[in-house]
C-alpha cells in the first residue's frame, strides 16, 4: 500500500482519530515508546492537520507539545496526557477546545500540567475554551477566572471570558503576556486593549455592534496587522452620533497603516460603509477587500456614490459573490480595481 493510501486510511479511521497516543509499540516485549523524529515529523506535516478537529484524548510526549499543536488545531480536545515531563519551559496554543464541565482556567493548567513538571520556570500559553450552555443561569465572571491564576508562576496572565446568548455558548480566552503569536482570533467588545507587537492578522467577532472606540483599540494595540476579518451581524448604535462628530473633526483619526487584506463578508453594511467612506478611517494603498455585492450595491448607492477622500480610490482588488451580476456600473465606478470571486480570496493569500 502506497504512502498516500495509508495516510487516507488512517484519516478516515474514526476510532484513530478520536483517541490519539503518540507511541510507538514493540510487539516484543508489549512495550511502547516515543516516535523517532522523522515519524513524527510526517505525522505532523501529512497526518494532524487533516485530523485535528477529530481528536478528543491526545497523549504525547511533553517536549513534543510546540511541535504537535503548530501543526494542527484540536477544538474538540478533552483529555490531555503528558508525559517524560522535565524541561524548563513550555509553549501551548490550543484554540476553541470544547469542555464540557468547565472553561479551562488556572485551576485547570495547575491541576493538569505545571503539578507534573516541577523543574517549569516559563509557562507560554494562548488557550481559547468553549462551553455551550445547558439550561444554566449562573455564568462564570471574568473576575473568578482571573483568580484561579492568583498564584500562578507567570508575571502576567489576561483573561476574557464572554457569553453569546444567541448561539448559547461562552468563551474563555487566557494567555500569557505578553503575547507571542502572529493571529489574535474572535476579539470581541470585552478587549481590553493592550500591545501586540506580534500579531499580523486579526479577526473580531461579537453579537453586540463594534462602535468606533473599538475600531480605535484595535489600531492601537495590533500596530503591525496585516490582515482584519470583521464578523458581526448588528447594526452600529452610534453612527449617526460619528457621522456628526466626523464632520466637526473631533474624532481622532483610526490608522491601519500596515493592512493588506480586510474581509467584511460576514458583517453588516454598516461596517462595509466604515471602512470605505468614514475619512476618519486611514486606509493604506493596494488594499484587498472582500465583501458582498448587496452590501457594495447598499453602501455605494447603486455606485452612484462619489465623496471626496474615501478610500475606494485605495482598493487595488475588490472579491464579491455573485459574479454574474458584475455589470458596468460596478466596472466605472471601480474603474482601476481587480475584481474577483470572492472564493479566490482565500486562494491568493
Amino acid at each position: 500500500m502506497g504512502v498516500n493510501k495509508r495516510i487516507s486510511k488512517i484519516v478516515q479511521d474514526t476510532i484513530f482519530t478520536r483517541d490519539l497516543y503518540l507511541r510507538e509499540y514493540s510487539p516484543v516485549d508489549d512495550s511502547t515508546f516515543p516516535l523517532s523524529n522523522p515519524i513524527l515529523d510526517r505525522f505532523c506535516s501529512k497526518i494532524l492537520p487533516e485530523i485535528g478537529h477529530k481528536i478528543e484524548t491526545l497523549y504525547l510526549k511533553g517536549t513534543w507539545t510546540e511541535r504537535v499543536f503548530h501543526a494542527t488545531n484540536c477544538p474538540n480536545l478533552i483529555n490531555l496526557g503528558l508525559c517524560d515531563i522535565q524541561f524548563e519551559q513550555l509553549t501551548m496554543f490550543l484554540f476553541c477546545v470544547r469542555c464540557y464541565e468547565k472553561l479551562i482556567d488556572g485551576e485547570t493548567l495547575k491541576k493538569d500540567i505545571v503539578i507534573y513538571m516541577p523543574h517549569l520556570y516559563k509557562f507560554t500559553f494562548n488557550i481559547c475554551s468553549i462551553i455551550y450552555h445547558r439550561n444554566q443561569t449562573n455564568f462564570p465572571l471574568n473576575e473568578h477566572i482571573q483568580k484561579t491564576f492568583q498564584y500562578f508562576p507567570n508575571n502576567e496572565i489576561i483573561t476574557c471570558i464572554d457569553h453569546f446568548q444567541e448561539k448559547a455558548y461562552s468563551q474563555c480566552h487566557i494567555y500569557s503576556y505578553p503575547y507571542k503569536w502572529e493571529v489574535y482570533n474572535n476579539i470581541t467588545n470585552n478587549f481590553r486593549g493592550g500591545l501586540f507587537m506580534s500579531v499580523t492578522k486579526v479577526l473580531l467577532y461579537d453579537e453586540h455592534s463594534f462602535e468606533y472606540e473599538v475600531f480605535l483599540r484595535i489600531s492601537k494595540s495590533f500596530p503591525f496587522m496585516r490582515e482584519l476579518t470583521i464578523n458581526n451581524r448588528k447594526a452600529q448604535n452610534k453612527k449617526q452620533f460619528i457621522k456628526s462628530n466626523n464632520d466637526d473633526q473631533i474624532l481622532p483619526i483610526i490608522e491601519y497603516p500596515n493592512l493588506q487584506r480586510l474581509d467584511v463578508s460576514d458583517t453588516h453594511d454598516d461596517y462595509v460603509e466604515l471602512f470605505l467612506f468614514d475619512t476618519k478611517i486611514f486606509l493604506p494603498n493596494d488594499l484587498h477587500i472582500c465583501t458582498h455585492y448587496q452590501s457594495l450595491k447598499t453602501v455605494t448607492y447603486y455606485f452612484t456614490r462619489y465623496t471626496t477622500g474615501s478610500n475606494c480610490v485605495k482598493l487595488a482588488a475588490l472579491y464579491v459573490d455573485e459574479m454574474d451580476r458584475i455589470n458596468e456600473h460596478i466596472k466605472n465606478y471601480f474603474p482601476d480595481i481587480c475584481i474577483r470571486e470572492a472564493i479566490d480570496f482565500e486562494l491568493f493569500k
